[in-house]
């Protein structure tokens, strides 16, 4: 795909953003972008930048240069570049409402990758509007795929210290991330190449991990890289045995005879290839050992092959109906019969998918209601959209009334307790009482906003 960057560098001018003692947003903001933009430009990426020096800009200029650059559709990604605030630690991303998670998870990782402390990638909506974006940014830029990177705070000491020395790597970690997603051959700045062979080892990889990921063996990935033991370092670049990914037999001699595989291209996710094969992200998950719901352009996914019962179709009977009484998604019936429309006939013979994990000791069903969104949901229940998404093989926001989601229970451990929220309270006033911190809570019950209702269920940690 033809994918254009747009770097923007947050604030600027007579407006220096969050400052702290002498510290000032903007300046740390402009660092990142310039780096940021010109190593788009060693990797031959078309990219523009909001502005270069320290320069005040008004909201139309900004706009301007985002949407007039490159145009709005979804592979114009812009990137803005900002500092937190407000005493937490670490770093987060935003997207908008209408993008996916994928990029937003793999920035955030390869920052992780960097030493910086990964707090969240979240949506945040217009209390006012719960339609649209909070911020004008992802607002007034339609269909591009915009994120806000915050890499730290600035009224944090730990954060300042990183943000002092590392705010390069984070900025080239970003690089990395985006790079891989659009399929663009990376090139470190030391001028290493790496390529669609190679593998750079993240936190929590082990070589099993990255074996089964790439199907190949442990004893292949030590010897092509000359590993003795089984000791990995982040950042480490491990070369990866080709693979004939396009042969049918390919897997012929492996443990994995009774299994697919598919090769992730550029704007795939596992949403989507969950949905391609009529699996869950879970089963998706497991099989391939993966530590979060990244995959990368080339990367090489087992697909489960799905056990299944027979349904015989009865007067009556829906497509919704029968989904709804073995636990999956109509999508997931559809596509395991090989059904182009919702049209069923009596006596009808239906395979339906029995490999679904989830039980009914882990979640609760919720039928969608006129006005509901995701996020409503979500926050009524404590906890967040993407878990929602994740367990219902949601691939968008979208609702439609009457539709049944699963809702994952919280799982209340021995370190924590269950206070109901009365008339009055805030997050605020709960997490003073309690002596926490504010984003402790947020963190803890996987809240998108400060917002409380009446009756909900928190977690309080026990100290």
């Amino acid at each position: 795909m033809d994918y254009r960057i747009v770097v923007d560098a947050g604030h600027g001018g007579s407006d220096p953003g969050a400052v702290s003692g002498n510290l000032r947003e903007s300046d740390f903001n402009l660092k990142a972008a310039l780096y940021m933009y010109n190593r788009f430009k060693e990797l031959g990426v078309p990219v523009t930048i909001t502005r270069d020096t320290d320069r005040t800009l008004t909201r139309s200029e900004r706009l301007n240069t985002m949407r007039n650059s490159f145009g709005t559709d979804p592979n114009v990604i812009i990137l803005s570049n900002h500092i937190n605030a407000g005493g937490g630690e670490g770093a987060e991303i935003v997207y908008p409402l209408r993008s996916s998670e994928v990029l937003p998870k793999a920035i955030l990782e390869a920052i992780g990758e960097e030493g910086q402390i990964m707090r969240k990638v979240y949506q945040r909506v217009l209390p006012e509007d719960t339609s649209k974006d909070y911020y004008y940014i992802m607002r007034e830029t339609p269909n591009t795929t915009s994120l806000l990177i915050e890499y730290g705070f600035i009224d944090n000491p730990n954060d300042v210290v990183k943000l002092q020395n590392n705010l390069e790597d984070y900025a080239e970690a970003v690089v990395r991330a985006v790079a891989n997603y659009i399929g663009v051959q990376y090139v470190a700045p030391n001028g290493e190449v790496i390529d669609e062979n190679t593998y750079i080892v993240k936190r929590g990889d082990t070589l099993y991990s990255i074996a089964r990921l790439f199907n190949v063996s442990v004893d292949e990935l030590r010897r092509l890289n000359n590993i003795v033991g089984n000791n990995l370092s982040i950042g480490q670049v491990l070369l990866i045995p080709n693979i004939d990914v396009d042969n049918d037999n390919s897997n012929s001699n492996n443990d994995t005879d009774s299994n697919n595989s598919y090769v992730v291209v550029s704007g795939d996710n596992l949403y989507n290839i969950a949905l391609k094969y009529g699996v869950s992200v879970v089963d998706l998950i497991n099989l391939n050992n993966l530590s979060s719901t990244v995959v990368i352009p080339g990367q090489v996914l087992l697909i489960p092959n799905k056990e299944s019962t027979t349904y015989t179709v009865k007067r009556g009977d829906t497509l919704y109906g029968i989904a709804s009484s073995y636990g999956v998604s109509i999508d997931e019936i559809k596509s395991l019969n090989n059904l182009t429309s919702n049209t069923l006939s009596i006596g009808q013979e239906l395979l339906i998918p029995t490999s679904n994990t989830i039980t009914e000791t882990n979640y609760e069903v919720y039928t969608v209601v006129s006005g509901d969104t995701l996020y409503g949901i979500a926050n009524k229940y404590g906890v967040s959209v993407d878990d929602i998404k994740t367990l219902n093989n949601l691939t968008s926001n979208t609702l439609s009334i009457g539709q049944r989601l699963q809702i994952p229970l919280k799982e209340v451990t021995s370190s924590n307790f269950v206070y109901t929220v009365k008339r009055g309270d805030t997050l605020y006033g709960i997490a003073s009482s309690f002596g926490l911190n504010v984003i402790d809570l947020i963190n803890l019950n996987n809240l998108g906003s400060t917002n409380l209702f009446i009756g909900q269920e928190l977690l309080i940690p026990q100290k």
